[in-house]
């Protein structure tokens, strides 16, 4: 397949940094949302970052035009129609992204691949909501999605072999490395390190330490960049709670409970650094 351009549908903290990593690659991207504004802002936060790129020495100026150039802004679906792969970066709400697949079923043609960025909904649900189930494949990015190197390639009970091909030569062209994981609850990533977030709530709610405490233990003895309380600010806790709830419905097993503090903080919409608060408090 010849891919030259690239839909992403949401523009978003994720779906700003996926475009921008796309067009960086070297293809022309359509970034969709609901809104003009939505859409502007998430070209603004782009242009920010190349620009700071720019300003460390990172980026000639004519290669940030050139990125630039290559992303065009839309409020309608349909204008994914030239899209060889479109990935959705909304809301994890299993709802909207089967909205939006069964949208995109519509407007694209029989050989687009079809790619969400869930960090938990199962691929095969997403998919029941296509009309070509075989060509919907996760494809998990991380944040801050420029940063971060790991793109999860998630194949579903219907997708097809070369689907997971195309889409891991694109994440290799954009210098990041694809790891094919199975459509299992939560993947591999947040597998690993929800019930490590979840547990260090539990830590601090039961007064085991102080949430520095916590932190600096994960730090300093595991060498982790982040304690577990500040990556989950940064993740955002209501974020966190989706993810253990889908671990907890999806394997049936208790040791997935969520934290009773994590559901106190979201209920009292303390979701970390995007309100400013959260296990800890933010500028």
């Amino acid at each position: 397949m010849e891919m030259n351009e690239v839909s992403v549908i949401g523009a978003g903290t994720m779906g700003h940094g996926i475009a921008q990593v796309i067009a960086q690659a070297g293809y022309n991207v359509v970034l969709i949302d609901t809104t003009e504004d939505f859409v502007q802002a998430g070209i603004g936060r782009i242009t920010k970052n190349l620009k700071r790129r720019v300003d460390k020495g990172k980026m000639a100026p004519e290669k940030m035009d050139e990125v630039m150039g290559r992303i065009k802004g839309s409020v309608d679906i349909s204008d994914a129609s030239g899209s060889q792969l479109v990935v959705e970066a909304v809301v994890e709400n299993p709802a909207v992204k089967k909205e939006i697949f069964s949208k995109l079923s519509n407007v694209t043609n029989k050989n687009t691949i079809l790619a969400t960025n869930t960090s938990s909904i199962p691929i095969t649900e997403i998919a029941s909501s296509a009309l070509h189930p075989e060509r919907v494949v996760g494809m998990h990015f991380f944040n801050p999605v420029p940063v971060m190197k790991l793109v999860e390639v998630v194949r579903g009970e219907a997708t097809e072999d070369w689907v997971v091909d195309e889409v891991i030569k694109v994440v290799e062209n954009m210098n990041k490395g694809p790891v094919e994981v199975l459509d299992f609850p939560g993947f591999i990533s947040n597998r690993l390190l929800m019930p490590m977030i979840n547990e260090a709530a539990f830590a601090l709610m039961e007064g085991a330490a102080k949430k520095e405490a916590i932190d600096s233990v994960m730090k300093l003895g595991m060498n982790h960049p982040m304690g577990p309380l500040e990556l989950a600010d940064l993740i955002g806790l209501d974020v966190c709670l989706s993810i253990m709830e889908v671990l907890q419905n999806g394997f049936g097993d208790p040791k997935y409970r969520p934290c009773p503090l994590l559901r106190k903080m979201v209920a009292a919409g303390y979701l970390g650094r995007k309100t400013k608060r959260g296990f800890y408090e933010y500028e």
